[in-house]
């Protein structure tokens, strides 16, 4: 089980999860429409739980110390793991809780959801008791409210899956079953977004001009609608155009912004089939849809040297005809 990686001895347990991003259908997600997230594995979480006698102490980048000291910004982690501890009947103590993080925090790709399902994972491990899907994604969530207000849990869902995941609040999960490759290039602008603030402008937005922006992310439910059959049917050409038509309903609803917009323009002019932002916006990272594998190292490296933070060529892989 790759994605659900567990270790454990006599006084160290280990849980490991990857990333996510949201192809199509952010912010519309949250107020009823549907989503794809698709499993991101080049970058993830591994978090290491030590019997150590006294208070817990949590390990980051960020923070070293008692649980009961750990910031603000650490309260949905903290709670977290409150909260498993307390589900599994054990006391919160005598443990140190190392969190290593390969994912950039901000940046539309999970890690906050990713950092969640790692500890929930390791402390089952830790004491010896087996999950089930439903109590990972209960407890995860836990930290995810903390980190953006009204999680959609599409980021929680995803994580705990290797395929395409079509999300649709209060309806039935469906995993999306590509028919063909696709390569994709993901670009980090180099800021760092605030998923809760940009999902909090959306919602003031609603409020504000209920019709005029009920519309719009209506429209991006159909693009998303859409998106799908072109997975499902080899149609990158259409995929792509999904991509970019979402964008712009994205920067209507203000959530771009001109860094973001300069990639995506960038990736399109280099050949990209369909090209968007990725996750809360005005800040993180862009997605770009690439004709092939060979075009998706040429993008890569063009939006390097484009001055691109960080940038990751993958493929998603799709069943071939027999």
């Amino acid at each position: 089980m790759s994605a659900e990686k567990v270790t454990t001895t006599e006084k160290t347990a280990i849980g490991v999860a990857y990333s996510k991003l949201i192809l199509i259908g952010e912010h519309a997600v949250v107020h009823g429409q549907p989503a794809i997230a698709i499993p991101f594995p080049l970058v993830g979480v591994e978090t290491i739980v030590e019997h150590v006698p006294g208070s817990v102490i949590i390990d980051t980048e960020f923070y070293y110390g008692p649980i009961e000291d750990a910031p603000q910004s650490l309260e949905g982690i903290v709670r977290c793991i409150e909260e498993t501890v307390n589900h599994l009947g054990f006391p919160c103590q005598d443990m140190l809780i190392r969190i290593k993080s390969s994912i950039p925090t901000g940046k539309g790709l999970g890690s906050s959801a990713s950092v969640a399902i790692s500890v929930v994972r390791s402390l089952f491990a830790y004491y010896d008791e087996i999950y089930t899907d439903e109590e990972l994604l209960e407890l995860a969530n836990i930290a995810e409210t903390y980190a953006h207000g009204a999680p959609s849990g599409i980021d929680t869902l995803t994580i705990t899956t290797q395929s395409p995941v079509w999300y649709e609040k209060e309806h039935p999960i469906n995993f999306i079953k590509l028919s063909d490759d696709f390569h994709f290039v993901v670009a980090d602008s180099g800021r760092v977004g605030d998923t809760r603030l940009a999902v909090e402008s959306v919602a003031r937005l609603l409020k504000s001009a209920p019709k005029k922006i009920q519309r719009k992310l209506e429209r991006i439910g159909k693009l998303t609608h859409y998106a799908k059959q072109a997975l499902e049917k080899k149609g990158k050409h259409i995929l792509g155009h999904m991509l970019n038509e979402a964008q712009k309903e994205l920067e209507a609803l203000g959530v771009s912004d001109t860094g973001l917009n300069r990639l995506i323009d960038f990736a399109r002019k280099e050949g990209a089939l369909g090209a968007k932002l990725t996750g809360g916006g005005n800040g993180g990272c862009i997605i770009a849809l690439a004709q092939n594998e060979v075009h998706s190292r040429q993008l890569a490296d063009k939006l390097r040297k484009f001055g691109a933070q960080a940038v990751w060529p993958f493929v998603l892989k799709g069943k071939k005809d027999q």
